[in-house]
């Protein structure tokens, strides 16, 4: 019997990507991958995967992967250097700036895609040992309007319910979620509970997302509007006796000025209907529907968190469940669905620049408490800058340094164009990364750290529902790759600090942690996991999920609060009376739509990972703005042509799609597209930094903005073995594709400055079919019997079929009828052209689709049984019956040519 490599054996793990934390098996294959399927063990996702996370076996490989430290010489050149040289040259330059201008002249900024025991070693270098709280995260961008809710609320930072809750919710309400995209794996968790137990669903949204199909009421309320909503909702719970009054007297206290403020915003159910844009009789529904169902969990996301009302959108959801009683029991609760696998886990050691560790705040007590645990000899005393406000500080010269880990603020900021040009007037500007070039990166970094990427680093990160995950490492680190603790602990020791950094392993790291959560504890606060404290290596090494507070000689918690026991000083909660919504931008004449920003279901934030993915890369592949048709009318938008977005701050030149998905009035952006991977589509560049006052975090979703059509006379695509530098004179995107590389694009430029830049680097046998008159230029180069480098251009919509010549291109060999009928760009018998790919995780094609509906196919089950397509994650299922709706009654034919436009 063959034994098995113990460097193959199947590891299990955890998601790279969101809040929901799937557990994973990888069993690498030998060659720097592995085979990824879901854990069925894992609480979180019982097996299942989303398409992202059934991709990630094809994002492992080395591609632009960052493998030596490099410093940036007198010459503006990146060189490689040894790991003491640059961990030598950053504590050097921090130190002098340190010592020059303060501890406030240096600033971290981390990444949710960290393991906790990265963040922890960050918060603790900076905040106890530097001496300056200014250590801020990308999360700030996306949940700390539900923490600063939650602690307002709460008197701390804790998530209530989880995700059992789901299962046996009688009513869901989903507000600013887009959960069947977004958090795919718990929305079929909700679709079982209504297939199986008859649960109902809302969904509040000014957009109708692919999340709206399953529910029984959608509330498409104007952008801003949630607070007066809640509002409304409040005042109809105590009018029409539906509030817990023995909760409100023994646990809660402020109730009077908060019902008095919501009658001052919504003070009846026609006032929340003016106020919000909605009919009277939805309003009803739902205020009914929700005061009638005992069991009610209701979901939010970054609807509600990226707004300048952020935190009071989240304090009047809350409100309206600490009134009725349903919080911490069984199905009833609200929940916070969190958008990054360790959002979660920076929240525990303080990755925020308004908290310290262990979800201890800058009071004096706390600040004396970490300092003691810590040994500290300089902690910080007061709350650092956020992160806005943080690379505000930069452009404004008062922040010297920065350290940028894991993330690319270039790209995902608000004012991404302020940001790179702040980016430019640091002294010292260090990145730990993953990737040898992306928008941060590119801007002048001067000091280049490799730092492990999943699948080769190991730790821990916790899920939206206080689950704690192992993430393990089943890759070896290529290169000179060093995990993220290592690197700052090393800087540390630079800095004199070695003794509060003496760690070896991620267990370490994680045994302090755990032992200072219950560090002067005694139930006061809420995280504690100080039954982990004394884990052994091995102990470590096999964890399984836990979810938190883990007390000395108590079992994991899984809710909170269904009989009291918050924590603020008097152990009740608070109702917050929400302020009067208001936008803080208006639309004018020049600006008369509002940006509204956010994902798409097969990407992940900047796309340095999805991106390298052929499945993720072929549902969207082109950054686009979604347009009403009204507007698309008023603008002379049409679907599939290109305009101009500009608002104050920027400009992007995007793809159009036209549909009646969108608000009037409004605009949706995706946030993905970078300069890395598209021309002039960083969305970022775009948004205001407007800030909510109490989170600070930034307002995604309504900045005032314009819309132009964009006219370009040619059209086409490019794919190549290798990568290609397009012109500098087309708008392109770059798109993954099985074998290589894919280029979308389109230009103004003469054709035959195209055939020009082709022949300046090919070599090889090159086919070619020219007319120039007709405006179409197509050729091919090929190595032996397999196409080495492709150009298709034509007039708008005719430079060839995309998906046809793709799958010719993935072919190791064509024959001779495939070659002769290459560049007609046209499918041919024996190559079935499959279409744009619409279930990502069996790539299955439109037209596979389509013709299956053709064939008979009545239901998104029915083409599942065909097909496979929506058999697993079901993040496509809504976009499967839009293709049986718009097939419609008639012929086979007429059905397909319906779902084609």
């Amino acid at each position: 019997m063959t034994a098995i490599d113990p460097d193959l054996r199947t590891i299990s793990t955890t998601c790279a990507y969101c809040g929901v934390g799937c557990g994973i098996l990888a069993t690498p294959d030998g060659r720097g991958g592995a085979a990824i399927s879901g854990d069925p063990a894992h609480p979180a996702n019982f097996g299942r995967l989303c398409s992202k996370g059934s991709a990630l076996g094809e994002t492992l490989g080395l591609t632009n992967r960052l493998l030596y430290p490099m410093i940036r010489c007198g010459k503006g050149i990146m060189e490689r250097v040894a790991w003491s040289d640059a961990l030598d040259h950053v504590a050097h330059r921090f130190q002098h700036i340190i010592a020059r201008d303060g501890p406030g002249a240096v600033a971290f900024y981390l990444s949710g895609q960290l393991l906790t025991e990265d963040y922890y070693v960050a918060n603790k270098l900076m905040k106890g040992f530097i001496g300056s709280a200014n250590v801020d995260t990308n999360s700030r961008l996306c949940m700390a309007s539900s923490v600063a809710g939650h602690r307002r609320a709460f008197g701390a930072d804790t998530v209530p319910g989880c995700y059992e809750d789901l299962d046996e919710a009688d009513l869901l309400v989903l507000v600013g979620s887009n959960a069947a995209w977004c958090h795919p794996v718990l929305y079929q968790r909700m679709l079982v509970n209504k297939q199986q137990r008859g649960a109902r669903m809302i969904v509040i949204d000014p957009r109708r997302t692919d999340t709206v199909g399953d529910d029984d009421l959608f509330l498409g309320l104007k952008p801003g509007t949630d607070t007066a909503l809640f509002s409304g909702l409040l005042i109809y719970l105590a009018d029409n006796g539906a509030l817990d009054r023995d909760y409100i007297e023994r646990y809660t206290s402020g109730f009077d000025d908060a019902i008095a403020r919501a009658r001052n915003m919504a003070g009846s159910l026609s006032a929340t209907a003016l106020a919000t844009g909605l009919s009277e009789q939805d309003v009803a529904a739902f205020f009914q529907m929700f005061a009638s169902t005992e069991r009610v969990v209701t979901m939010y996301s970054q609807g509600v968190n990226q707004s300048a009302q952020g935190t009071d959108k989240v304090n009047a959801i809350v409100n309206c469940h600490l009134a009725t009683g349903r919080i911490g029991k069984p199905g009833a609760s609200p929940f916070s669905l969190t958008g990054q696998p360790n959002a979660m886990g920076g929240r525990e050691v303080g990755g925020l620049a308004n908290q310290l560790a262990a979800h201890m705040g800058f009071t004096p007590p706390d600040i004396d408490r970490v300092r003691r645990f810590w040994k500290a000899p300089r902690i910080a005393t007061h709350e650092g800058l956020k992160a806005v406000q943080m690379f505000e500080a930069i452009a404004r010269g008062e922040i010297k340094a920065l350290w940028v880990m894991g993330t690319n603020p270039a790209v995902s900021l608000p004012n991404a164009d302020g940001v790179r040009e702040a980016l430019k007037k640091l002294e010292l500007f260090v990145v730990s990364e993953n990737v040898i070039s992306n928008d941060t990166v590119d801007v002048g970094v001067h000091v280049l750290l490799p730092a492990q990427a999943w699948g080769e680093k190991s730790g821990t990160v916790t899920n939206s529902e206080r689950c704690i995950s192992r993430q393990r490492a089943f890759l070896s680190p290529p290169g000179e790759a060093k995990p993220d603790w290592w690197i700052m602990g090393e800087v540390a020791r630079r800095l004199g600090f070695g003794a509060g950094f003496d760690f070896h392993s991620a267990a370490d790291i994680f045994r302090e942690h755990a032992a200072l959560s219950a560090f002067e504890n005694e139930g006061a606060r809420d995280f504690d996991i100080g039954a982990l404290q004394s884990l052994s290596d091995s102990d470590f090494d096999a964890m399984v999920p836990v979810q938190w507070p883990v007390r000395q000689g108590n079992e994991p918690q899984a809710r909170f609060f269904a009989e009291g026991g918050f924590f603020a000083n008097d152990f009740k909660a608070r109702f917050v009376a929400p302020e009067i919504p208001a936008l803080r931008t208006e639309t004018t004449a020049a600006r008369p739509l509002r940006l509204n920003t956010g994902r798409i279901r097969d990407q992940w934030h900047t796309m340095t990972r999805t991106g390298e993915s052929p499945r993720l890369g072929q549902h969207l592949p082109e950054p686009f703005v979604e347009v009403h048709p009204d507007d698309a009318a008023r603008h002379g938008l049409a679907d599939g042509d290109f305009a101009r977005v500009t608002t104050d701050y920027g400009q992007c030149t995007l793809r159009v799609i036209v549909s009646e998905r969108q608000q009037r009035g409004m605009l949706f952006a995706p946030i993905h597209w970078s300069e890395a991977n598209a021309t002039g589509a960083r969305v970022g560049s775009l948004v205001a930094p407007i800030t909510d006052p109490f989170s600070g975090q930034p307002e995604n979703k309504a900045t005032p903005a314009s819309i132009t059509p964009y006219e370009y006379v040619f059209r086409g695509f490019a794919l190549s073995r290798k990568p290609l530098a397009l012109p500098e004179h087309a708008w392109s995107a770059r798109v993954a594709v099985s074998g290589g590389h894919g280029y979308l694009f389109a230009d103004n430029a003469d054709l035959a400055g195209w055939q020009s830049w082709l022949k300046s680097f090919t070599t090889d046998d090159l086919a070619e079919y020219k007319d120039f008159g007709g405006g179409v230029y197509r050729a091919a180069c090929f190595s032996g019997d397999r196409i080495e480098t492709c150009l298709f251009i034509g007039p708008a919509r005719d430079a060839g079929d995309w998906n046809v010549v793709k799958g010719l291109f993935a072919a190791d060999t064509l024959g001779t009828d495939q070659r002769r009928m290459l560049l007609s760009g046209k499918s041919m018998d024996g190559l079935a052209n499959a279409g744009p790919i619409v279930c990502a995780c069996f790539g299955v094609g439109r037209n596979t689709i389509c013709d299956t509906i053709a064939g008979g196919a009545r239901s998104a089950a029915d083409i599942g049984a065909r097909l496979k397509a929506g058999t697993n994650c079901g993040s496509c299922i809504p976009e499967l019956k839009r293709l049986i709706a718009q097939a419609g009654p008639g012929d086979p034919a007429q059905r397909k040519l319906a779902a084609a436009n």
